[in-house]
């Protein structure tokens, strides 16, 4: 197995890409960490880790925008474990549309795709370096990281200091930790309408399909075991050479 022995610890893996990458990397023999502010959809990966009978996981329910909360988790891997071989930085939300936000929406935006990816990396880089250089850092970022954003400047911005961020690591982490950034598309979670529903008077679903069949060249939605997937080769041996990567998961849309 790719992951076998090896503890990961994943933010917002209660649902969508989070939980696919959970469920991947135990099924590959990882110990996962199920980091989520919603404690039922952290319990339900759990559950569904232990069903398959591979691997193991455990539920830490968490707000990454409170840094003290974010230092007591790794507190906790650090008490528990004494390593960390895989960080995947994925929770994140959508934001609000345009240039009208207010200053509570601006900030929530931020703490969570940026704030709670930095302090995550902070406390997590002493375990990482304990794994014994077989540590990977990832993070999920977005197209809207590496294009703009039609929808969100605010979303282009956050995800954009995000691909920045990793790619710093990249170097600064170097050799001792691995930091690769996922930059996925439009992928089927509950999150999608987030993403195309902002404007009450559009319909989400009609802009899903104009957007799939205008601007992705496979002519479908990213499925989050997808993403999972580029998520499992990157925190496994397979990458022991691929550090500071860019990867679009997006079925052709940055290509244009």
């Amino acid at each position: 197995m790719l992951l076998e022995n090896r503890i990961a610890l994943i933010t917002g893996s209660g649902s969508g890409m989070g939980r696919a990458s959970a469920l991947k990397m135990a099924a590959e023999g990882a110990t996962v960490v199920v980091a989520d502010w919603n404690r039922e959809g952290a319990d339900e990966t759990v559950d569904l880790v232990k069903k398959n009978g591979i691997g193991d996981a455990v539920a830490y329910q968490i707000d990454v925008s409170d840094v003290s909360l974010v230092e007591g988790m790794f507190d906790f891997v650090a008490q528990k474990y004494g390593r960390l071989n895989v960080l995947f930085n994925h929770v994140g939300t959508p934001g609000p549309a345009g240039l009208d936000v207010t200053e509570e929406e601006f900030l929530r935006t931020v703490d969570l795709n940026m704030k709670g990816a930095f302090y995550c990396t902070r406390f997590g880089e002493p375990l990482l370096r304990n794994a014994a250089g077989q540590a990977s850092l990832i993070f999920t970022a977005s197209i809207s990281g590496m294009v703009g954003s039609l929808f969100s400047p605010l979303y282009s911005m956050v995800k954009g200091g995000i691909v920045g961020f990793g790619k710093a690591l990249s170097l600064s982490l170097a050799p001792d930790v691995r930091v690769n950034v996922i930059c996925p598309g439009a992928v089927e979670t509950p999150m999608l309408d987030g993403f195309f529903g902002r404007d009450p008077n559009v319909d989400a679903a009609a802009n899903v399909r104009a957007f799939v069949d205008n601007a992705v060249p496979l002519r479908r939605l990213c499925q989050p075991e997808e993403v999972a997937d580029v998520a499992v080769f990157l925190a496994s041996d397979r990458a022991s050479f691929v550090t500071g990567l860019i990867m679009p998961v997006d079925g052709g849309y940055t290509a244009r």
